[in-house]
């Protein structure tokens, strides 16, 4: 139960993590082709049961784990894991009893964001492949580390942006690599649904049955109460990213590839609450502009609208010199897919496909922990693409601008933006003290 550090004296600003892992866990052998991939899930709320079901419908994959710190939660996971498998996984609370058994191959990971990084790095140091759900990190720095360990230690890391992995993504992105829109100019992703009013609610006892220091884990433990707890977790910067980190993010990733754009050199933004009043801190209306040599990515958000935009509330718009193509939801969220107009706005091509599905990323992961294959969006992409969502935040916390500079990943203009590149950690098993 003494397991080492996630981060080692890297938070501190060094790249080492541990001679243990090195020396044996990190280079875990190939699974068989004829093995089962042994795979934990971490993070059962939310996301947690659907990514339960998919896992569990592999006919490849043992559900040998549900870990969560959150008693209250776990049985529909259990129901998931004996409808699909014929079989209750084990029980653990604390993911360093999972980390400790050598026969799991793989970590699923659907904790709240605050431990989508740490999280994968334990897992990469103890030798264990990682499927992460997006946002990686709740800052730029501690995505850094997580893409550090990773290639550390030689560990397959999926990233849950599902579109990396849809067959008609890929198409949408060949037909504008093709050159049949023209030169390629600029981006724009959108962000439009209507959210819900949290209300307010006051502190409280933790609930029985909630291990509410281990939900915590590396950062600073406030008081419990449930606006920043469960679903609406994400809308309080001590723990979340907004809905740039949390919806943004898929379609950003999607501009990023589409654009072949990595970190920008200027940011411009702004973001506020401007139609719920609630105990969300992070904003409903935002926009920003990531700027690049010779290229735009701009994104906008509007969390209070019923009314669509391109027929779907997420997607993103790309503009040639000789056409558009337009990629995202469509039918009010019915399909997914891609749709391309010439230079005087004609629908010159349309491929559209049921709106839910995703199964390919899953069988994409499993498929990797096999062949040792870069997976379809990989730690450093993710990385990247979460990265956007974090500079774009700082834009609107600061509102203002500032210039990055994309190999060092630092604001050089502007040390109070700078600062929320990282956060203060905790003295806690999962971490050490930033000093």
């Amino acid at each position: 139960m003494n397991r080492r550090s996630f981060l080692g004296a890297s938070l501190a600003g060094g790249a080492a993590m541990g001679s243990a892992a090195a020396a044996g866990l990190g280079g875990r052998k190939r699974v068989s082709a004829n093995d089962k991939v042994s795979v934990a899930m971490m993070g059962v709320r939310g996301r947690g049961p659907v990514l339960t079901r998919y896992f569990g419908e592999m006919p490849d994959v043992d559900l040998s784990y549900i870990c969560d710190v959150d008693q209250n939660v776990v049985g529909p996971a259990f129901k998931i894991a004996e409808e699909t498998q014929g079989k209750r996984p084990k029980m653990e609370e604390d993911i360093r009893r999972v980390l400790d058994d050598k026969s799991v191959d793989a970590v699923v990971i659907a904790t709240p964001i605050h431990w989508h990084s740490p999280g994968t790095i334990l897992c990469c140091e103890a030798g264990k492949d990682v499927y992460v759900e997006k946002p990686v990190s709740h800052n730029v720095r501690e995505g850094r580390l997580m893409v550090k360990a990773a290639n550390k230690y030689d560990r397959i890391v999926q990233v849950g942006t599902q579109s990396r992995s849809r067959p008609n993504t890929h198409r949408f992105i060949d037909y504008v690599h093709s050159g049949k829109i023209g030169k390629v100019l600029m981006a724009k992703v959108w962000n439009t649904q209507m959210r819900r009013n949290i209300g307010h609610k006051e502190d409280e006892p933790v609930p029985s049955g909630i291990n509410y220091d281990l939900w915590n884990g590396p950062i600073p433990v406030l008081p419990f109460n449930r606006n920043h707890y469960s679903g609406t977790v994400n809308w309080h910067w001590h723990y979340g990213c907004g809905d740039l980190g949390n919806d943004g993010v898929h379609w950003i990733d999607v501009a990023r590839w589409v654009m072949k754009a990595g970190l920008p050199q200027r940011v411009r933004g702004a973001g506020r609450k401007l139609y719920f009043d609630d105990d969300q801190q992070t904003p409903d209306t935002q926009t920003v502009v990531f700027d690049y040599e010779d290229t735009v990515i701009q994104y906008e958000m509007r969390l209070w609208n019923s009314y669509k935009m391109n027929d779907g509330q997420n997607g993103v718009e790309v503009y040639g010199t000789e056409g558009k193509a337009v990629a995202g939801y469509f039918d009010g969220h019915r399909s997914y897919g891609f749709r391309i107009y010439d230079s005087k706005n004609r629908l010159v091509r349309q491929e559209l496909s049921e709106g839910k599905r995703g199964r390919e990323h899953y069988v994409n992961f499993i498929d990797c922990i096999r062949t040792r294959e870069t997976p379809n969006c990989d730690a450093e992409e993710g990385h990247l693409s979460t990265s956007l969502c974090h500079l774009g935040n700082i834009a609107a916390r600061t509102r203002g601008s500032f210039s990055f500079d994309p190999a060092t990943e630092t604001i050089t203009d502007d040390p109070e933006a700078n600062a929320l590149l990282t956060r203060e950690y905790r003295d806690h098993w999962s971490t050490r003290l930033v000093t």
